[in-house]
């Protein structure tokens, strides 16, 4: 969940009636406005936060301000908590917390908040390396990875063994790459990044990722992926399970 997300009463109420599902806090540092003031976040014109290049330019100049950072990632788990919410981990929008100058904080945050599990975006380049587009992604997540010193996690903290989910994005492909990534999953945990949905005029004015949503929606619920998972080598889990 974005708990500065612009739907953010109907997320509290599909929560709240999905119990059984875990929910993450959704950590937003790159679209909209933040819940606290913090100008090394934001745009002085706007107020509204940094789109992700210009953050991440001021991230690698370690030019943002730690408190201010801290204070709002800090605020945004506490608003999903304070809705009645458990949070059992952490991810962010556009990987924003994997960049040099915030994964230390977000590390911090997430000790002190008691949350266990952070996504750690590593995806092999042998992958669908005939995407170029993903494995430009990969390769700049890699590097932002490495220079966050972001593995390993020390022992108070979590992820998956293994993370699927660039190579899986956009196309009328995925139902085919969802397909060859569950035929080829390693021992271990993995975790499956994905982004069903419906597109609407209020997706649409703030992401641009909008026509694979649906796509994605189709084959995650198909027969044949339904079928994929019964066959019983493959067991559905949860962050909170980890």
């Amino acid at each position: 969940m974005m708990a500065n997300g612009v739907d953010w009463e109907s997320a509290v109420r599909f929560a709240r009636a999905t119990r059984t599902l875990d929910v993450g806090v959704h950590l937003n540092l790159v679209q909209g406005r933040p819940l606290l003031r913090v100008p090394s976040l934001t745009d002085p014109r706007t107020g509204e936060l940094l789109p992700l290049g210009a953050l991440a330019r001021r991230a690698f100049a370690r030019r943002i301000d730690r408190d201010e950072l801290a204070a709002e990632l800090r605020a945004q788990i506490e608003r999903v908590r304070q809705a009645g919410i458990a949070v059992t981990h952490l991810d962010s929008h556009r990987h924003a917390h994997v960049l040099p100058g915030i994964f230390p904080t977000v590390r911090l945050v997430a000790r002190e908040a008691g949350i266990r599990v952070l996504r750690i975006p590593r995806e092999p380049l042998r992958v669908n390396p005939l995407h170029p587009g993903a494995t430009a992604r990969k390769l700049v997540l890699a590097s932002s990875l490495g220079l966050s010193r972001a593995l390993p996690l020390d022992s108070s903290l979590a992820t998956t063994d293994h993370f699927r989910g660039v190579s899986l994005q956009g196309g009328r492909r995925f139902a085919e790459r969802l397909r060859r990534a569950l035929d080829t999953l390693e021992p271990g945990s993995t975790e499956l990044m994905v982004h069903p949905g419906h597109v609407d005029e209020a997706l649409a004015a703030q992401d641009s990722y909008t026509q694979p949503r649906p796509i994605e929606l189709a084959a995650l619920t198909s027969a044949a992926i339904r079928e994929r998972l019964a066959r019983g080598d493959i067991e559905l889990t949860s962050f909170a399970a980890l």
